[in-house]
């Protein structure tokens, strides 16, 4: 009888397809749970189990009847969380829920990696309703405003004068919705990293460490290229890993995929934020692991087997997310076939569909696509990465005004 693992998603896009690949590669039954209308029978046609994050504990408690289960994943940040709150209730493997829900709340995050002495910008709440200039004269610059629970950069600002934050608080305002308050804190300067991991009782063990070689200094976050393995010294790297490890424990995370982001300065390891899931989009098919991609291995992590001997394949691997230049509804690219064509480049794929309407950072979240690089060193998978993209001319002309 094949092993049954339950996969909950927000949506049945491409990482839950590629998840359903790995498990029939694997000879693995799984049983996706997202987000949807539970009066509709599948309309999708993926037999998913309809569920509420908003409202959990009906579905977990019908989850029940869709196992056993040997184990669980989750792609994304709200069905990370239920997953927590899954594996609880049907005692499967997995981070606790109050650990989960810290490492998606900023300031919660915050306010542990605080106490445990990791090294951590000046930070405080700020009431969406509050007088935004007074909010902005209390304040010391540069600063960054941020959501306190969206993720991939969306909503977060940085402001360098009161005009600015006043501005910035302005267009947070009109993004989102149930929050009573955002975070401010101080602006790290430094160079940006990104870490993938699994956490197996507690104890982090590093898959993949990502450089990010553009700089991000704002106003906006938007990253572009990531690029492993990473080219700071062993020194560095044993320094980001030990900083994840402290972050991972002050979250209390015991239990799966971990996504790290951290900043580098004079003054040591900054880390960003750890995510209770694998790194998002289609980021993660740049990692290979001998024969095994990143969601095999997540998987057999899920059954509970001993995945201590994975290594990344040799060779660097590079990812570019393309970003979206200015707002616009998308017509179509130019020079897409040049820019398979570059020494290095693996394959570029276009996400974006005809007609779309796209928007960028801060309010995007999307991204034009992927460009994927292999090469014998890090340097050259970059050097791929920006001459592909150079080839590719977007089309996106600006989205005619509703006539009301």
């Amino acid at each position: 009888m094949k092993k049954r693992v339950l996969l909950i998603a927000s949506t049945t896009g491409y990482q839950t397809h590629v998840f359903a690949e790995a498990a029939e590669r694997m000879g693995l039954e799984l049983v996706m749970a997202t987000d949807r209308c539970h009066v509709l029978e599948d309309p999708w046609g993926d037999h998913a189990v309809p569920v509420r994050f908003e409202d959990p504990s009906p579905g977990i408690e019908s989850l029940g009847e869709y196992g056993p289960f040997a184990g669980i994943v989750a792609v994304g940040d709200r069905p990370a969380l239920m997953a927590a709150q899954a594996a609880e209730r049907l005692g499967l493997r997995f981070s606790p829920p109050d650990a989960v829900l810290a490492s998606q709340n900023k300031f919660l995050a915050r306010e542990r990696f605080r106490e445990a002495g990791l090294a951590t910008p000046s930070y405080k709440l700020v009431p969406l309703n509050a007088d935004p200039h007074a909010a902005a004269r209390a304040t010391p610059y540069p600063c960054v405003l941020k959501p306190l629970s969206l993720s991939a950069s969306r909503g977060v600002i940085r402001a360098d004068n009161v005009q600015e934050f006043v501005t910035a608080l302005a267009r947070i305002r009109k993004m989102i919705e149930g929050e009573a308050c955002l975070l401010v804190e101080n602006f790290i300067p430094g160079r940006e990293f990104a870490l993938e991991g699994l956490v197996t009782d507690g104890r982090l063990q590093m898959l993949a460490l990502f450089d990010k070689p553009d700089p991000l200094d704002g106003p906006f976050f938007e990253e572009t290229i990531y690029v492993t393995p990473s080219r700071e010294s062993e020194r560095v790297q044993e320094a980001i890993r030990d900083t994840v490890q402290r972050a991972v424990s002050a979250l209390g995370l015991t239990r799966g995929p971990a996504h790290a982001e951290m900043r580098i300065n004079g003054a040591g390891v900054w880390i960003l934020e750890v995510a209770a899931r694998p790194i998002g989009g289609l980021c993660a098919r740049v990692l290979r692991f001998g024969d095994r991609t990143l969601e095999e291995v997540i998987l057999l992590h899920a059954l509970g087997e001993d995945v201590r001997h994975v290594e990344l394949s040799p060779g660097a691997h590079g990812v570019m997310m393309i970003p979206i230049p200015c707002a616009g509804v998308y017509s179509g690219v130019e020079g897409l076939e040049n820019a398979r064509r570059v020494p290095g480049i693996e394959d570029v794929v276009i996400t974006a569909k005809e007609g779309q309407t796209l928007l960028p950072l801060p309010e995007g979240a999307s991204y034009l696509g992927f460009i994927f690089a292999r090469g014998g060193t890090a340097g050259a998978v970059e050097e791929a990465l920006r001459e592909s993209h150079a080839c590719l001319k977007f089309h996106l002309p600006a989205a005619l005004p509703v006539v009301r």
